[in-house]
């Protein structure tokens, strides 16, 4: 006769394994908010204009991303310490280069990410005409002969003596 194991034992068992496991799984704490309104909404503006480094398709204010979110504090508490706007963007561009601003300054160094996608463009439609130019300019086909012309002829009349 085959025994069969009671469900209860394994179900406490799990129950025990998972309760002794829950704090290490845990969710994180959500950021707590700044206690002025005004100053958070300061802090959102600016980290608008902030790239995460770790998604680098998002602002700071989007992403949730560790590094997002410190920043995101570092704002904070520079606004708190009386820091304009500029001057906190200008310590991120010095700190982190001009790659975490969302909109980088016009220069030398930046210079490819202004203007690299109009000269992506404009290779791209030289390359277009360039193309259609020179399939317009290749030579026509050249004429049959007259026996090729005849032989082609015999052939679509379906005459089978000229087939040989």
């Amino acid at each position: 006769m085959i025994h069969c194991l009671r469900p209860w034992p394994a179900r406490v068992l799990l129950a025990c394994l998972l309760a002794l496991t829950a704090p290490w799984v845990g969710a994180g704490e959500a950021p707590s908010l700044a206690e002025d309104p005004q100053l958070e909404a300061r802090v959102m503006r600016l980290a608008e204009e902030l790239r995460c480094l770790v998604c680098q398709n998002q602002t700071i204010a989007e992403s949730h991303a560790g590094l997002a979110i410190d920043l995101r504090n570092q704002v904070r508490e520079q606004l708190r310490a009386g820091r304009s706007n500029e001057d906190i963007l200008s310590y991120m561009a010095e700190r982190y280069g001009d790659f975490v601003l969302y909109r980088p300054p016009v220069k030398a160094t930046t210079a490819a990410l202004w203007y690299g996608p109009f000269a992506l463009l404009a290779f791209a439609a030289a390359a277009a005409v360039f193309v259609v130019r020179r399939r317009g300019l290749a030579e026509p086909a050249a004429e049959l002969a007259d026996a090729q012309r005849q032989r082609a002829a015999a052939l679509l009349a379906d005459e089978p003596e000229s087939r040989s």
